[in-house]
C-alpha cells in the first residue's frame, strides 16, 4: 500500500465530465486504497480508521463525482464495492516534496549521470501527449523544470566567451539526443532546433511548444548574462515550421 504522504497528496482524475481535482486529504486517502482493486466501505473504514459515516459522506461525494461506482458485492449482496471508474492522471505533491525531488533528481541526472535526460527523453512524448489529450496545459510547468535544470547544468557549459558556450550547447544537444542544434546569428543570438526532441512528435497545435527548451536555454543564457532573458521561440515543430527556432535576448530592468 502507498505511503501515508503518497495517499494524501492532491488526485487529479478524467472523468466523463471533465477534469476533478481531488483536495480532501481523506477522499485522496481513499482513491489510493481503491487504487490496488475494490473494497468494501467496512474494509476502507478499516484502512483509514475513520469513522463509518465520515468515509460515508465522502464515498457519496466521489461517486457524485464520477470518479467512483460500486457494484453488489457476490459474496454479501447487502454490501457494496466500491472501484475507480474514472482515469487517474497524476497527483500533486506539498511544496517541500517538490524542491527535495527535484533536488534529488538534478543531483542525480543532471550532475552525477552521463545521459542528463535519460528518463526524461524517454517519458516526455508519452506524457505529455497523453496530458494534451485531456486537455492539460503543463507548458508553465515544463518552463520552470527547464529553467531549473539550465541553471544547474551551466557549470558544464560554461565557456570563456558566448562562441565558446554556444558550441558547448551544441556538443551537449547532440551528445544527449535532444535534437541538432545550429548557430544561426550571435548577434542577435539565434539558436535553430532540428529534429527536436520536445515537440517533433506533437500533433499540429498551431503555436510553439518548446516550453521546456526555451526555459532551460533562459536558464543557461540568464547565468551566462548575469541578468534574466527571454528566449522567444519564433518557429517551431508544432505550428507547422521545418526547425524550432529561439532567439535569446536579455530582459530591460523595466520588463523583468
Amino acid at each position: 500500500m502507498a505511503n501515508t504522504n503518497t495517499a494524501r497528496r492532491i488526485k487529479i482524475f478524467s472523468t466523463k465530465t471533465g477534469v476533478n481535482v481531488v483536495q480532501s486529504p481523506i477522499k485522496a486517502q481513499i482513491l489510493s486504497i481503491l487504487k490496488e482493486g475494490g473494497l468494501s466501505g467496512s474494509q476502507i473504514v478499516s484502512c483509514t480508521k475513520r469513522s463509518k459515516s465520515t468515509i460515508s459522506a465522502h464515498l457519496q461525494d466521489l461517486e457524485d463525482a464520477g470518479i467512483i461506482d460500486w457494484v453488489i458485492d457476490p459474496e454479501d449482496r447487502r454490501r457494496k464495492i466500491y472501484f475507480i471508474t474514472s482515469k487517474f492522471l497524476g497527483d500533486l505533491s506539498s511544496p517541500q516534496e517538490i524542491e527535495d525531488d527535484v533536488s534529488n533528481i538534478l543531483e542525480e541526472y543532471v550532475i552525477q549521470a552521463d545521459d542528463p535526460f535519460k528518463f526524461f527523453r524517454y517519458m516526455f512524448r508519452t506524457i505529455r501527449v497523453a496530458l494534451l489529450d485531456e486537455g492539460i496545459n503543463i507548458d508553465p510547468i515544463l518552463h520552470n523544470a527547464g529553467m531549473k535544470v539550465g541553471q544547474t547544468f551551466y557549470k558544464k557549459l560554461e565557456g570563456q566567451n558566448l562562441n565558446e558556450l554556444a558550441r558547448n550547447l551544441a556538443s551537449f544537444w547532440e551528445t544527449n539526443k535532444l535534437g541538432n542544434i545550429q548557430i544561426k546569428s550571435m548577434k542577435p543570438l539565434i539558436i535553430q532546433a532540428y529534429d527536436c526532441f520536445e515537440c517533433e512528435d506533437l500533433p499540429q497545435l498551431g503555436r510553439p511548444a518548446c516550453a521546456f527548451d526555451s526555459g532551460l536555454l533562459e536558464g543557461i543564457f540568464s547565468n551566462y548574462y548575469g541578468q534574466e532573458v527571454e528566449a522567444e521561440e519564433t518557429k517551431c515543430y508544432a505550428q507547422g515550421d521545418d526547425f524550432c527556432q529561439f532567439i535569446i535576448k536579455p530582459l530591460k530592468k523595466d520588463d523583468a
